[in-house]
């Protein structure tokens, strides 16, 4: 018999293009500056924690929010980092990575019809989590070159049926960083309305050059209506161990966690015992801004000798570049020949538009060893 048919929930969903280009890379054997994941381990201590836990038998269910001694460390944090009392009890919820935290979220407040502001460009998640809650994504774009937001923009696109809009600072793929200028006036532009926020800060503790990350939970007027989202795979360099957490007030987390426990119940139960004795000691993610912009900077260095043109990076490990000068093709294209010609793999910024838009912008991810980046570099400088 043949396979029924069925209506596609997202029929403009393909492959992203994060697996095209590494399914490219490992074909062309080139260096895979695309996807943005480091290259090199994670430290022995978190791996060794893992394996006490896994050892003492905390091997069964956690409770479904999280263990509660992870939510306390969680909650300790924030209160440190950001002056945000949060309630480990009723407030902090770990979740299978930002991902699942972000579309667990839309599936909690948002409605069919509901609108969502998206700032383009923006993470791929997004749009197509918005459409399976049946909501209406409505797409506000940053400054082209620059990426900031644009405040009027945003402010034109709240209508009487606009659930939440949804930010990122650090921001992926730009590397732009939100200023607190920035965040008093979302606060503004949102006191008002009944809007909710959902704030991706999954590279808050990749901030550069001495400035601080301006999180939504230093700000009491977005933090009341904020579901603030963050990632230790980023933080403790294990992208793989999908372990995430979200912050928001009581009311909204009770919401959150209705949808939560049907679509993932619970997470890993050693690694976030693992995860809670390793935060017992700050200096890994106080020390993250030094350590990432040292890679930073010797990658940027690099880049200047060649005839791309850098564009600044704030936070996040991606450094974004305009391809212009080099020839005339699009980013895809142009990614597709750099993989295949050069020996070196990127991501078109036009993939993080609905509409593709064309900057001819090219991200590139520098969380990788020295040696990885300096062949990267080697082969980049080859370019006439």
């Amino acid at each position: 018999m043949p396979c029924p048919t069925l209506t596609s929930r997202l029929p403009n969903v393909g492959t992203t293009i994060f697996t095209v280009m590494s399914a490219l890379a490992a074909e062309k054997n080139a260096v895979n500056l695309g996807q943005g994941f480091p290259d090199f381990a994670c430290d022995p201590q978190l791996v060794n924690a893992v394996t006490r836990a896994m050892q003492q038998g905390l091997n069964q269910y956690p409770p479904m929010a999280g263990v509660p001694v992870l939510r306390e460390a969680i909650a300790t944090k924030l209160q440190a980092m950001y002056g945000r009392s949060y309630s480990a009890a009723t407030e902090i919820t770990v979740t299978a990575g930002a991902t699942q935290a972000i579309l667990t979220t839309i599936l909690a407040i948002v409605h069919p019809g509901d609108e969502v502001i998206v700032l383009e460009p923006c993470y791929d998640s997004y749009v197509p989590n918005i459409e399976l809650a049946g909501g209406v994504a409505v797409r506000v774009p940053l400054t082209p070159g620059t990426f900031r937001p644009e405040f009027g923009l945003i402010g034109a696109a709240i209508t009487p049926r606009t659930r939440a809009i949804l930010i990122n600072t650090p921001h992926n793929p730009s590397g732009t960083t939100w200023s607190a200028a920035d965040m008093q006036r979302l606060e503004q532009l949102l006191a008002p309305t009944n809007v909710l926020l959902i704030s991706d800060e999954v590279y808050e503790h990749m901030v550069y050059d001495g400035q601080q990350h301006q999180s939504v939970a230093r700000f009491p007027g977005l933090a009341e209506r904020a579901f603030v989202i963050s990632s230790f795979g980023k933080t403790y360099h294990v992208t793989g161990w999908k372990v995430g957490y979200v912050a928001a007030p009581a009311a909204l987390t009770a919401e959150f966690r209705k949808v939560h426990q049907f679509n993932v119940f619970t997470v890993n139960t050693p690694v976030q015992y693992a995860l809670a004795d390793y935060m017992a000691d700050p200096a890994p993610y106080l020390t993250l801004p030094d350590f990432y912009q040292h890679k930073r900077d010797l990658f940027r260095a690099g880049l200047a000798t060649t005839r791309f043109k850098l564009l600044p990076c704030e936070g996040t490990y991606f450094q974004c570049v305009d391809t212009s000068a080099i020839n005339d093709l699009g980013g895809a294209e142009f990614c597709q020949w750099l993989t295949a010609e050069v020996g070196v793999a990127a991501i078109p910024l036009s993939a993080f538009y609905g509409n593709g838009f064309e900057q001819q912008v090219v991200r590139f991810c520098f969380a990788k060893k020295t040696e990885t980046l300096a062949l990267a570099l080697e082969k980049l400088q080859t370019i006439g």
